[in-house]
């Protein structure tokens, strides 16, 4: 969703339920239906309504950077595994030269996804984000404590919440299976927590 505080509140906090279960229930009359709704959400945003918050030529105060953002709203965002402050494209980052090609992504991707389908097959699971948080917070599956002291330690000053946590935990899992480890690790741990960055109006 391109320019996602564009749309209204209601139809953003709409897509909070099928997110979290992976389903759409809809009720008629006497009847309910449910429907697979499992899908990848990826919503863009600028930091301001005019799109020039970094720079000169932006003509919104900062309470309308605020209010915009908000839109936001923070039981949606809590659902959102990966967030990122993106800054404008410089002419020194296009002056660095190509990055990793497609196709060695696509290699390194395929590779994660099977390394996942072999852990939890077994379970009636395919990827790590299928996986209930409480399953990676059990044994065996559960961190050692210096690995997740970085979460423990937001979890426990509130700053993050237990779904957070677990989606973190989920985002770890997969960091460590695109780096070919068995286990997450400290590297992997401080990956997703800075993947879980707070959005910013400037």
């Amino acid at each position: 969703m391109d320019e996602a505080p564009e749309f209204r509140r209601d139809v953003l906090d709409a897509l909070r339920q099928p997110l979290e279960s992976g389903s759409v229930t809809i009720a008629r009359a006497d009847r309910l239906v449910r429907f697979p709704a499992r899908f990848q959400l990826v919503l863009a945003a600028n930091p301001c309504p005019c799109g020039a918050a970094r720079d000169n030529n932006c003509t919104c105060s900062a309470m309308v950077r605020r209010t915009y953002l908000n839109r936001l709203s923070g039981p949606l965002l809590d659902r959102v595994d990966v967030r990122l402050n993106l800054l404008p494209v410089s002419r020194a980052s296009l002056a660095q030269g190509r990055g990793e090609s497609t196709a060695t992504v696509a290699e390194r991707v395929t590779a994660a996804r099977a390394r996942q389908a072999a852990r939890w097959s077994a379970f009636g699971w395919r990827l790590n984000a299928d996986v209930p948080g409480t399953v990676l917070r059990a044994i065996p599956w559960r961190l050692s404590k210096e690995v997740s002291r970085p979460l423990d330690e937001q979890l426990e000053k509130g700053t993050l919440t237990l779904r957070g946590y677990d989606r973190c935990l989920r985002v770890a899992w997969t960091l460590a299976d695109l780096a070919g480890e068995k286990a997450p690790g400290p590297a992997q741990v401080g990956g997703a927590s800075m993947l879980r960055t707070e959005l910013r109006a400037a």
